[in-house]
């Protein structure tokens, strides 16, 4: 299927159970005001959600303190090992479920939701579950001689207490996950706030944590809000310690800036504008196949993306053709199809600043190869490349959350370097080329906190994820993960 053809989105569409509810204080709660949670691939409304505001965030916090300050879930290894197993089980066991609220809401294909959007971060749990059963939360430093007496020192890691954890609509589960596991793991108390765009799944998980496991009240709090003011609670509020928010640069910044005023530990997962530099060596139908369907993938909405395509200025033509042909191939349609494999993106909005940003490109002298156009219902857009882009301009410098690849040409190993590293962010980026080790030397010259080589896959439970610069500060994932969770407390005694 062209990407110019589309499925029906309403052609094998689950009939889904959208009654959701928040959680706080271990009880399944509604509000008076609901908002209206949209389906991309249709335009129309799927569901609504509780519009939690600042009286239902403070009751959270206020839980979520309690649950911390009074009940034993914070040194209590074995019993958060108990019940992040139960909950593993449980999204195993009504992951069909979250499969097609997936689909549904967030407009992930049925392939996507195999990998990264569902499937995978499953796996997360697993492997916290696991990281906690070996991790040492206590470190011997062994004795020391200090004016005559022997003093023996060690360091023990504790949770660092109430976390306000913020995500974002792209990938909610993996986002979700992400924070809640590590945080519980370490034995913190958390309040998780899902995306405005996407708040029904998130709720489902709050739902299933209530129902499927023996989390003791307040130790989680799921709240889904359209109101600013509940956000700013939360990142605000004196009774949190820790904030963790995913989301673009600028609310990040103003996240920061909130939290500053009490000197909350902050870590953030923002913006991205990664480069995949294609060297002369390497073999130009793969690099088409793997830049056309990478920049496809969940619409193209993903920060970690490679959205910049660095290539020799000799080759810049045969390049550009082979990916728009590849381009031409990736299926686009309803996103409960298992055989597409791009959805529409998240909102008319979103499309609106997709496109905007595409004809300013164009209008700047790069050249529209293919795509560029909206595909209706739904909030669909054809995959799109542009050619001869300048590395200053705004398609090159600004994240577009959309399936468009911008080529830029380069001379050299050292212009590509510093074309990639033109930027304000530093999240991820790649290289592609015949020999491993020029490749891996390139990639250690770029400035982002992940990096591909040939295709490596860095994304799994058990490697930090993170950026440099505008991307972030902190990491997500890995014993690092866990760590952004825990305080480091230091003892020493005098030996007698």
């Amino acid at each position: 299927m062209s990407s110019q053809e589309t499925v029906s989105a309403n052609e094998g569409t689950a009939v889904l159970d959208v009654d959701r509810r928040l959680l706080i204080d271990g009880k399944l709660v509604t509000t008076e005001q609901t908002f209206a949670s949209i389906n991309p691939a249709t335009g129309e409304i799927l569901g609504y959600a509780p519009n939690a505001g600042v009286a239902e965030a403070e009751a959270a916090i206020a839980a979520a303190r309690k649950a911390f300050d009074t009940t034993s879930w914070a040194t209590d290894v074995e019993f958060r090992i108990k019940c992040l197993d139960q909950l593993h089980q449980a999204m195993l066991d009504n992951l069909e479920e979250f499969r097609a609220l997936t689909i549904a809401e967030v407009g992930a294909t049925y392939l996507n939701t195999q990998g990264n959007q569902l499937e995978a971060p499953i796996g997360i749990i697993r492997y916290y579950a696991d990281l906690l059963r070996t991790y040492p939360l206590t470190e011997q430093l062994g004795e020391v001689d200090i004016k005559g007496q022997k003093h023996n020192r060690w360091i023990e890691k504790e949770a660092a207490g109430v976390v306000s954890a913020i995500i974002a609509y792209n990938y909610p589960n993996q986002l979700a996950f992400a924070k809640l596991i590590p945080s519980l793991a370490a034995g913190c108390t958390i309040v998780l706030k899902g995306a405005p765009d996407t708040p029904l799944i998130t709720l489902a998980l709050g739902e299933l944590i209530a129902n499927h496991t023996d989390i003791p009240a307040g130790v989680v709090n799921v709240l889904s809000s359209s109101d600013v003011e509940t956000g700013k609670i939360m990142t605000t509020h004196p009774d949190v310690d820790v904030v963790t928010f995913t989301g673009s640069t600028p609310v990040g910044a103003s996240i920061m800036a909130a939290a500053s005023a009490s000197l909350k530990k902050v870590f953030l997962e923002l913006g991205g504008k990664s480069a995949l530099i294609v060297l002369e060596d390497a073999d130009f139908g793969t690099v088409a196949q793997f830049a056309a369907f990478s920049i496809c993938s969940n619409t193209g909405q993903g920060c970690a993306l490679t959205t910049r395509l660095l290539v020799p200025r000799a080759h810049h033509d045969e390049i550009v053709a082979k990916v728009a042909g590849m381009m031409a191939h990736v299926p686009v349609g309803d996103p409960t199809n298992p055989k597409i494999y791009m959805g529409p993106l998240i909102s008319e909005k979103q499309r609106d600043k997709v496109d905007g940003l595409v004809q300013r490109a164009v209008e700047a002298g790069a050249t529209l190869v293919t795509g560029g156009t909206r595909i209706d219902p739904g909030y669909f857009y054809t995959p799109t490349l542009l050619a001869n882009v300048h590395p200053d301009s705004e398609i090159a410098q600004e994240e577009v959350f959309g399936p468009v690849l911008a080529v830029i040409p380069f001379d050299d190993d050292d212009h590509a370097v510093e074309i990639a590293n033109n930027s304000k962010y530093g999240l991820s980026g790649g290289v592609l080329g015949a020999d491993d080790d020029r490749a891996i030397a390139i990639g250690r010259r770029i400035r982002t906190g992940t990096f591909s080589v040939n295709g490596g896959n860095y994304f799994t439970p058990d490697v930090p994820f993170g950026g440099y610069k505008q991307s972030g500060i902190g990491r997500e994932m890995g014993t690092a993960g866990l760590e952004e969770f825990l305080q480091t407390k230091a003892f020493a005694t005098v030996v007698k």
